[in-house]
């Protein structure tokens, strides 16, 4: 029994790895285009992945997505691409070893943290009508909003000057110009991830349940 539901999560992994080659690859999938970055949606099955399969394989599934992040920003960059790849020169601006801190810690932490906001706030709610529906769309919109947060400041700790550069913008309004980018594109990756766990979460949790009984 115990061989079985490890070759069980072994194929599970497979699946939610092949999910995010495939959103990778696939144009305007995964990644969106939107002139100076790339919106995404990656996260969402990092997040599912983390909350049925624990956080070491959602760990695993965050490198992989950082992974992608790294390689579409190699090979198909965008204006600030190289604060995704210390392989990319855009306009005088390099990337380097921060880059790869911004491309895979954020990543790797969507795959762990959606994991212990579920349990915790499912604790805290066991009983109560409705507590599965609000842990899980927690779970995704703390991914989601980890992965946000943590880059955008990354990139302004880490590339501040050059980021504000490759935008245009002086370097005093560029704490601002982050906020706004966070609230247009993050804001709504949260909540999309957030009612998406919920529902395609949900639904693989239970089934998952049922097949253990």
């Amino acid at each position: 029994m115990e061989k079985d539901n490890k070759t069980l999560g072994l194929v599970q992994l497979a699946l939610f790895s092949a999910i995010i080659l495939i959103m990778t690859f696939i144009p305007f999938l995964g990644y969106i285009p939107l002139g100076f970055t790339r919106a995404t949606i990656i996260h969402i099955p990092v997040i599912i992945g983390s909350l049925l399969l624990g956080p070491k394989k959602g760990a695993f599934l965050g490198a992989l997505f950082g992974l992608t992040s790294l390689i579409n920003n190699t090979f198909n960059p965008t204006a600030t691409s190289f604060v995704f790849s210390p392989f990319i020169t855009i306009g005088g601006n390099s990337g380097n070893f921060f880059s790869v801190i911004i491309c895979f810690v954020p990543r790797i932490l969507v795959g762990i943290v959606p994991y212990y906001v579920h349990k915790g706030i499912k604790a805290l709610w066991r009983g109560k009508k409705g507590g599965e529906t609000i842990s899980l769309s927690m779970a995704g919109l703390a991914g989601a909003l980890t992965n946000t947060l943590l880059v955008m400041n990354m990139i302004y700790f880490f590339f501040g000057r050059a980021y504000a550069e490759a935008n245009q913008k002086s370097i005093e309004v560029l704490y601002g110009f982050i906020m706004s980018i966070i609230g247009i594109n993050g804001v709504p990756e949260a909540i999309v991830a957030a009612i998406l766990t919920a529902a395609i979460g949900g639904a693989l949790i239970r089934l998952q349940k049922r097949e253990k009984e």
